[in-house]
């Protein structure tokens, strides 16, 4: 017999208590939810400070605004609004973190042991929970206690250095991409803990007490994806430096002005180049031996880029990709944000898509970037309003509707 998928997701069933606030926690739960786990976004009173990051925002004024920064991240979730600084509080996530599978949260270090929740406090609660902590530089060293913020982490951690023009200032990347890897790091991690947890129940109904901590940083999370310029680094013994929209073990690889705008070209093989000097009507540049293999051009590059860049000049932006797109030559022209979703690519592949808000109405959103042909993936809620589940989830954890109304009234939900 075939066995039964689920009906939402791979990870439906999965439930997944999000105690993480800003962006790289609430990235990887948003994973988490678009693969249909269950995700419970537990906000402190005063919500998730992502709420009121903006302009721009999204609903009327008052309580319904909504920043659009909140509503990228955060779908596929409900949220339980919960003051944690009393017993009360605490006492509802306990029973929370009883029946869920995963934890994730980015207290600063010890953070969420002061509330409470010790490791060994977890692993009495619910010995299968698997425990995502996210912190800033990680659990010790002389950074452990500070605060960690992506801009921060980017300078930190040499990104920002090799991010900008030759000559020019180091500039940050142009959207949070230490909070974005760290969340997508954690998201693989829980995966991985998960598989090696096992079933989530032995035959005879219990717990089975293989649950973990998984411990990331937003440091070490962009060490990571420094690659080849770590690995360069490391064997020259020199630190690279800014090249702007320049590679720095291929050539040519980068933009060039045209006519009427920028081109991006990507020459990644010796016979894209001499396709690509085809196409320039440059047939001599091919076999110059000073350009012959891609070392050569890396190491003559300003001589290169010295007689490709008035070449350029000479034809449109159109111009040059319709005789590169005949070469075979990876090329395209630089787009906005708004023209890129634009695009017939981007709208044949269905990258973004609308949503309809209960209290905000239409919000376009993200589409989810992978496609699993068994399992797929879905966008099933919208981002939630701050405690819109609250009474909802209350009711699955035990209480009953005094208890309820009584946590309501003392503020703590």
């Amino acid at each position: 017999m075939a066995p039964t998928l689920p009906a939402d997701g791979p990870l439906a069933g999965l439930r997944v208590a999000d105690c993480s606030t800003v962006l790289a926690g609430p990235y990887c739960t948003m994973v988490l939810g678009d693969l249909g786990a269950s995700v419970i976004k537990v906000e402190p009173p005063d919500g998730d400070a992502s709420r009121g990051w903006g302009p721009p925002w999204v609903g009327g004024s008052g309580r319904t605004r909504t920043a659009a920064y909140y509503l990228a991240i955060n779908r596929n979730k409900r949220s339980l609004r919960l003051d944690l600084s009393g017993e009360d509080g605490r006492a509802v996530l306990r029973e929370l973190l009883r029946r869920s599978d995963v934890v994730v949260e980015n207290y600063r270090v010890g953070g969420f042991e002061r509330l409470g929740f010790s490791d060994e406090t977890l692993r009495d609660l619910n010995p299968a929970l698997v425990h995502l902590a996210i912190s800033g530089f990680g659990i010790d060293g002389p950074d452990a206690a500070k605060p960690g913020y992506d801009f921060v982490i980017q300078a930190a951690s040499g990104l920002m250095s090799i991010t900008g023009e030759p000559g020019g200032p180091p500039t940050k990347v142009g959207v949070a991409i230490s909070d974005v890897v760290t969340g997508l790091f954690g998201a693989i991690a829980i995966l991985a803990a998960l598989m090696a947890r096992g079933p989530a129940t032995r035959p005879d109904g219990g717990r089975t007490a293989l649950g973990q901590r998984i411990d990331l940083s937003l440091l070490e999370s962009t060490l990571a994806i420094l690659i080849n310029q770590a690995q360069n680094a490391f064997v020259s013994g020199r630190a690279p430096g800014r090249l702007g929209n320049a590679h720095p073990n291929i050539v040519p690889y980068q933009t060039f002005r045209t006519a009427d705008g920028e081109i991006a070209v990507a020459v990644g093989s010796e016979r894209q180049w001499q396709r690509f000097c085809q196409a320039l009507a440059l047939p001599n540049l091919g076999s110059d031996a000073r350009y012959v293999t891609n070392a050569a051009r890396v190491g003559n590059r300003h001589g290169l880029i010295a007689t490709l860049g008035p070449r350029f000049v000479e034809q449109t932006t159109a111009e040059w990709l319709r005789r590169f797109e005949a070469a075979g030559i990876p090329s395209e022209s630089i787009l906005d944000v708004l023209e890129a979703f634009s695009s017939p690519q981007a709208v044949a592949r269905g990258s973004r898509v609308s949503l309809e808000h209960p209290r905000l109405g239409a919000v376009d959103q993200v589409a989810i970037p992978f496609s699993l042909s068994e399992t797929p993936a879905g966008i099933r809620t919208p981002p939630p309003m701050l405690g819109e589940h609250s009474r909802e989830i209350l009711g699955e954890l035990g209480y009953d509707g005094a208890a309820i109304d009584g946590l309501a009234a003392r503020a703590v939900v």
